[in-house]
C-alpha cells in the first residue's frame, strides 16, 4: 500500500516531519477508534450480570453476547484488510466507524437477549473493519518510520489502557446508571471520529481481490462450532440442532480448503500454514488468548456471582492486571532482544499456564487480597508472550504477506477467545444456569493451562532459534 495521499501536495517541511497533512489527527482519530472496540470488549464483561438481570438471559444468552461479537471480528477480520486497500483507508474507517456506531444503538436499545446478539453481530463485523483501517490510516499519516513505529506504539499502549478502563467503566455504568450505558458511551466517541476523519486527506485506493466464498466459508465454520459447543453444553452433545451445528462446521472448514486451494487470490495461502513459524505462532496465539479471555469471563461472572461483588467492585479488581499487562508490554520487545524470541515466547506461556494452575484454589471465601496475588502471572504471561511471537510471526512472511498473516494471527486469537466462553461458560454454569459453579471453572482452568503446555512444547521444539529465518 503507497503511503501518499490523494488531494493536496505535501509541504518540504511536512516531509521532515515525517508525517503527511492531517498526521496527528489521523493518530487521535485511529486511537480512538481502536480504544472504544477495547473498552466495548472489557466493559461487556463486567456488565453481563446486569445484562441478564434486566434481560433475563441465561448462561447461553451471556455466551452468545459476547461470542456474536467475537465470531465476527475473527471471520471478516481475514478480508477486512483487502477491504480497507479497495475503499482507501479513510473511507474503510468511515464505514467501519458508522457501522459500529449504529450497532451500539442497537445493543444499547435492545429489548431482548436476541436482539442484542443480532446487534452485537453487526457490532464484531464493523470491529473487524476498524482494526485493520486504523492501522493503515496510521501508515499512511507517517512517511518516517521512526515517527510511524512511535505512533504504531501510542495506538498499542492506547488498548492497553482501554483494557484497564474497561471493567471499571463498565461497572461504574452498569451500577450508576445501567448497562445499557456502556453502549450508549460509544456514540460520541463515534460522532468525534467522524469529524475527525473530515481533516484527514483522502487515502489512496489499491484494487485487491476480495475472496468471498472464503470468507462466507470461514464464517460458517466459526459460527458452526461455536453453536455446537455452547448448545451441547445446554442441550445434550447428541440433540440434533448441536450434531447439525457440527456438521455444517465440517462440511464449511472443507469447502473453505477447497477454496483456497482454487481461488486465485485466497485470503489464507494454505502454503504459508506448512512454515512451522507460521503455523506454531498461530497455534500460540490461539491457546494464549483461551487462556485470558476465557479467565476474563469466567472472573467477572465469579466476583459478581459466587463473592456477591457490586459490578463497579468486580472491574476494579481488573486495574492491577490491565496495569502488569501495559507494563510488561512496553518490557518484552527489550527481552526478546537480549534473550531471543523463542524463549520469550515458551517463558510467556508457561508464566501464564502457571497462572492457571495458582488460581485453581480459588473459593467465594479467598481472601481479596489474595486473589489480587495470584492474578499477577496472569498479567505477565501473555503480554510477555503476544508481542514476541507477533514479531516472530511477521518477520517469517515475505513482504507482501505481512498483512495477510497478520489477519491470520488476530483471526486466531479472537476464535481462541471464543470457544473458550463457549466452552468455559458451559463449564461454569448451574443447572438452573443463574448461579456459577466453581468446579467448572477449576475445569477450565485445567484445560487452559493445560493447552499452554503442549504449546510451549510446540514453540521449543518447532520455532527457530534465529530471528531472521523467513518463508521462500
Amino acid at each position: 500500500m503507497t503511503l501518499t495521499h490523494t488531494g493536496s501536495r505535501p509541504t518540504a517541511p511536512a516531509r521532515t516531519r515525517g508525517a503527511t497533512r492531517g498526521g496527528g489527527t489521523a493518530l487521535v482519530a485511529a486511537l480512538l477508534g481502536f480504544t472504544v472496540i477495547t473498552i466495548d470488549v472489557s466493559a461487556v464483561n463486567i456488565a453481563l450480570p446486569g445484562i441478564r438481570a434486566s434481560l433475563h438471559g441465561g448462561m447461553t444468552g451471556l455466551q452468545w453476547v459476547v461470542d456474536a461479537y467475537t465470531l465476527m471480528f475473527a471471520g471478516l477480520m481475514l478480508s477486512a484488510g483487502a477491504l480497507s486497500d479497495r475503499a482507501g483507508a479513510r473511507r474503510a474507517y468511515a464505514w467501519g466507524t458508522a457501522w459500529f456506531t449504529l450497532a451500539s444503538l442497537a445493543c444499547a436499545l435492545a429489548p431482548s437477549i436476541g436482539a442484542l446478539v443480532a446487534a452485537r453481530i453487526v457490532q464484531g463485523g464493523a470491529a473487524a473493519v476498524l482494526m485493520p483501517a486504523s492501522l493503515a490510516l496510521i501508515r499512511q499519516a507517517y512517511e518516517d518510520a521512526r515517527r510511524r513505529a512511535r505512533a504504531i506504539a501510542l495506538w498499542t499502549v492506547g488498548g492497553s489502557v482501554a483494557m484497564a478502563a474497561g471493567p471499571v467503566l463498565g461497572g461504574a455504568l452498569t451500577e450508576t446508571v445501567g448497562w445499557r450505558a456502556v453502549f450508549f458511551l460509544n456514540l460520541p466517541v463515534g460522532a468525534a471520529i467522524v469529524v475527525l476523519l473530515a481533516r484527514v486527506p483522502v487515502s489512496p485506493r489499491r484494487p485487491a481481490p476480495l475472496d468471498l466464498p472464503g470468507q462466507v466459508t470461514a464464517v460458517l465454520t466459526l459460527a458452526g462450532l461455536t453453536f455446537a459447543v455452547i448448545e451441547g453444553g445446554h442441550t445434550g452433545w447428541t440433540s440434533p440442532p448441536v450434531l447439525l451445528s457440527a456438521a455444517l462446521a465440517a462440511l464449511a472448514a472443507a469447502g473453505f480448503v477447497v477454496t483456497e486451494k482454487r481461488h486465485r487470490a485466497p485470503m489464507v495461502p494454505l502454503p504459508m500454514l506448512r512454515s512451522h513459524t507460521v503455523s506454531v505462532a498461530l497455534a500460540v496465539g490461539f491457546a494464549l488468548n483461551v487462556a485470558f479471555y476465557g479467565l476474563v469471563f469466567m472472573l467477572g461472572l465469579y466476583l459478581q456471582q459466587a463473592r456477591g461483588m457490586s459490578a463497579l467492585t468486580a472491574g476494579l479488581v481488573f486495574v492491577p492486571l490491565a496495569v502488569i499487562i501495559t507494563g510488561t508490554n512496553l518490557v518484552s520487545p527489550r527481552m526478546a532482544e537480549r534473550f531471543g524470541r523463542r524463549p520469550v515466547i515458551a517463558a510467556g506461556q508457561l508464566v501464564l499456564a502457571l497462572a492457571m494452575f495458582v488460581l485453581l484454589p480459588l473459593t467465594p471465601h479467598t481472601p481479596m487480597w489474595l486473589v489480587l496475588v495470584m492474578l499477577v502471572p496472569t498479567g505477565l504471561g501473555g503480554a510477555f508472550a503476544i508481542p514476541a511471537v507477533t514479531a516472530m510471526l511477521m518477520d517469517s512472511v515475505p513482504g507482501p504477506r505481512v498483512g495477510t498473516a497478520s489477519g491470520l494471527l488476530n483471526a486466531f486469537r479472537q476464535t481462541g477467545g471464543a470457544l473458550a466462553v463457549a466452552l468455559f461458560g458451559t463449564l461454569v454454569a448451574t443447572g438452573s444456569g443463574e448461579g456459577f459453579s466453581i468446579p467448572g471453572m477449576r475445569a477450565g482452568l485445567l484445560i487452559a493451562g493445560t493447552l499452554l503446555c503442549a504449546t510451549t512444547a510446540l514453540s521449543a521444539w518447532l520455532l527457530p532459534g534465529s530471528t531472521d529465518a523467513r518463508l521462500s
